[in-house]
């Protein structure tokens, strides 16, 4: 009974086995499910070395113990099987020792029945006596062979037990050792590695502290601040990588009944403007094509900060944050608008030069060549005419065929594209063989060009060891070089106090008479400054202020008497805007660019000379060039003077036709009244200066058709058109023709 319970305890010993074997496969698998979430998780944190390394390294180390631990597991199968082959061995000797139990219990019940028989047998039956003896030592003698079969097989079933036993134990400790044994090793190898990381998370507790200190005074330091003009930081870049010309949120209306307005993601990109409700969500069109749409403030809702977009098609209504975003955002539209124009313009140039090199002998190939040749003849190369204008004005790449308009320099087509990124506030960017040049921009080029700029923009290159570029530089190189001589300004060179004093003082005490300038009358007409006209009743009514301009005939043309003017000459003010003021009036186009490139407010004001602006000293110096230069470096064509006079009121008075064309085609508001209520018109009309007052009659006309025919209409008709291009010809090419006066 024993041994047969012994054997029912290792079977179920082995169904045990089992059972643990199956639990090590479930552990091996779950073991390498975590290892791979391990492996995973090191390469999305690839970018953190640390992280990246320690990981993928444990993980090898933990798929080292799984391999490790299913080889034990084999191990442990093969010697399972083992036993149960030995097992069915076992059962066969067991089998033999319950036939050895069975002859043993026969015997024993015979060598009893041999032992009473013999007892029994009567003491005078000898024979009775000696068959019963001979019988029991029979029975005996069987009964001792069948015990020693009986003990053997119990020896041998014991034997075989305890062997097996003891083997698969044996087998399954030395398998473990095996198994812990190689962990240990495995595990000392990585223990540097381990010791490392620790220091390194040490020190990562003690930044993170740190850093949570820092950001507690953070935030005690923002309890203090001022957030009311932190604004998002917008950049616009038209060479982004990713086409995205700049984007942020806005506040879109929607075009419901409702009028809600919700917050959504915008960007500018593909000459389109987008914007998405959430991050991944597909993008929604609003312009399909920005060449085709213009941007406006909107002030006539009750929301701040608004602005709109006006295509043909619709209009979408949008705000920011504030008005700084706002500026940024119309900035950005207005370039993108500009830029798309130019791209469109260097694909149709690269068009008309393939066309023409590969199609000259077809009407469309005559027509393109043509017209290349009629732009070179009337812009291209008149400027190249001038000193350094040949080659590239940035890297020296010759022949260009682009131009900075307020600069007044020559471009090859990368630089322009750069120039193009810098923003219109810093460079304004046309084709000189493409785009139509009108004629007092034409005159303005031919002013300046690339020497003059160079020697003003580059003065400290070589002092400070800056390489200037060559043609077939990498690109970010050439654009470093032009942000830091246009937007950085780092070669202009810097003049002292004195140097300063002398410049502006040269410049204020040139006397330039107007009958040297491109709008001037003839030396023998009237006084610009001091205009008499017989009024209705037969008396002489003087135009001017009064004060200064009317006080004698000897008055110059900045409406300073000779005494005045020569306390006036002492400068007062030592500030590139006084330069810029000055050199305006003297018609010094370099002394202008220079005062601009030290930093001079285009719009600076003389608090000393009336308020008088730049521009309106430019138009008492007579240059139309002057003038031009100015307004395509920002300068404000309505911006008054204490006498409520803009540049406009002042070309009227000094019967400057040229320039009042200028002034009306850049937008001069006419209709504006000086503080003795005469309005340019009303000045002209005195003066009997036909050419201002048929301008100025044009240009109110035209801006009534507009006013009538909506939002949506061009800005005038073709004879509008022709009649200020006639001007502006006249004006550049031939003034005499302006020079007539009537009487009437």
């Amino acid at each position: 009974k024993a041994e047969f319970s012994a054997s029912l305890l290792q079977s179920s010993l082995v169904k045990l086995c089992i059972g643990m074997i199956d639990a090590g496969k479930a552990y091996n698998t779950a073991n390498r499910q975590f290892v791979n979430g391990i492996q995973e998780l090191a390469q999305t944190s690839a970018k953190d070395d640390v992280i990246e390394s320690s990981l993928s390294k444990f993980a090898e180390n933990l798929q080292e113990m799984i391999n490790y631990h299913t080889v034990r597991k084999y191990g442990q199968k093969q010697s399972l099987s083992a036993h149960l082959r030995n097992g069915i061995a076992v059962r066969r000797d067991l089998r033999k020792f319950k036939e050895a139990k069975k002859q043993f219990d026969k015997v024993s019940e015979e060598k009893e029945a041999a032992l009473s028989k013999n007892a029994q047998a009567p003491r005078n039956k000898q024979h009775e006596v000696e068959e019963a003896t001979s019988i029991l030592i029979a029975t005996r003698k069987c009964f001792r062979h069948i015990v020693l079969d009986y003990v053997l097989q119990i020896n041998v079933l014991q034997s075989k037990r305890r062997s097996e036993i003891l083997k698969s134990m044996l087998s399954f400790m030395y398998a473990h050792l095996t198994f812990f044994h190689q962990g240990y090793d495995l595990f000392s190898e990585l223990q540097p590695l381990m010791k490392q990381l620790t220091g390194q998370l040490d020190q990562l507790v003690m930044d993170s502290t740190k850093e949570r200190k820092d950001m507690e005074m953070k935030h005690s330091t923002i309890q203090q601040k001022d957030f009311s003009n932190d604004d998002t930081k917008l950049e616009y870049n038209v060479d982004a990588e990713n086409g995205i010309v700049m984007e942020g949120y806005l506040f879109k209306r929607a075009s419901n009944a409702f009028k809600t307005w919700n917050r959504r993601w915008f960007s500018i990109q593909n000459n389109q403007l987008v914007y998405q409700k959430k991050f991944k969500d597909n993008r929604t069109v609003v312009v399909e094509d920005l060449r085709l749409c213009t941007v406006k403030h909107c002030e006539d809702i009750e929301r701040r900060f608004c602005f709109e977009v006006v295509s043909p098609t619709k209009s979408c209504m949008m705000q920011a944050d504030s008005e700084k975003l706002r500026q940024a955002w119309i900035k950005a539209v207005q370039n993108s608008i500009a830029t798309a124009f130019r791209d469109k313009a260097e694909d149709a140039e690269k068009m008309d030069r393939k066309s023409s090199a590969s199609s000259g002998s077809l009407d469309s190939g005559g027509e393109v060549k043509e017209r290349s040749l009629k732009g070179e003849s009337s812009a291209l190369q008149r400027v190249m005419t001038i000193g350094g204008n040949s080659s590239c004005c940035d890297c020296g790449q010759p022949e260009p065929r682009w131009a900075s308009i307020n600069l007044s320099i020559t471009l090859c087509i990368q630089c322009s594209g750069i120039h193009r990124s810098l923003g219109v506030h810093f460079s304004k960017v046309r084709s000189l063989t493409l785009d139509t040049w009108e004629p007092e921009l034409l005159k303005l080029m031919c002013e300046l060009g690339n020497g003059v700029i160079n020697h003003i923009y580059e003065a400290r290159r070589e002092e400070l060891g800056a390489r200037k570029p060559q043609p077939g530089d990498p690109r970010h190189e050439v654009e470093a070089y032009i942000k830091a001589k246009y937007v950085e300004r780092r070669f202009v060179q810097r003049h002292s106090e004195d140097e300063i004093r002398q410049k502006v003082s040269a410049l204020s005490k040139q006397d330039k008479p107007l009958s040297g300038c491109s709008d001037a009358r003839p030396s023998g007409g009237p006084s610009a400054s001091a205009l008499s006209v017989k009024s209705s009743d037969g008396d002489m009514k003087n135009l001017t202020d009064g004060s200064r301009e009317a006080s004698s005939s000897t008055l110059n043309s900045t409406g300073l008497s000779g005494e005045d003017l020569e306390v006036f000459c002492e400068p007062k003010q030592l500030t590139p805007g006084l330069q810029l003021y000055w050199a305006s009036f003297s018609r010094s186009l370099p002394d202008m660019a220079e005062a601009l490139a030290h930093g001079a407010e285009v719009n600076w004001t003389n608090t000393d000379h009336e308020n008088r602006t730049p521009l309106i000293m430019a138009v008492h110096g007579g240059s139309l060039a002057s003038c031009e230069f100015l307004l395509q470096n920002s300068a404000s064509v309505n911006q008054q003077d204490n006498l409520g006079r803009g540049p406009l009121h002042h070309a009227t008075l000094l019967g400057h036709t040229g320039q009042a064309c200028l002034f009306l085609k850049r937008g001069a508001n006419q209709n504006a009244a000086d503080v003795e209520n005469q309005t340019p018109l009303s000045i002209a009309v005195k003066a009997a200066n036909a050419d201002i007052v048929t301008l100025l009659r044009l240009a109110k006309m035209n801006e009534e058709m507009r006013e009538s025919e909506g939002l949506y209409s061009q800005s005038g008709d073709e004879t509008y058109q022709d009649i200020f291009q006639d001007f502006s010809q006249m004006a550049s090419n031939d003034p005499d023709k302006l020079n007539q006066f009537q009487d009437s």
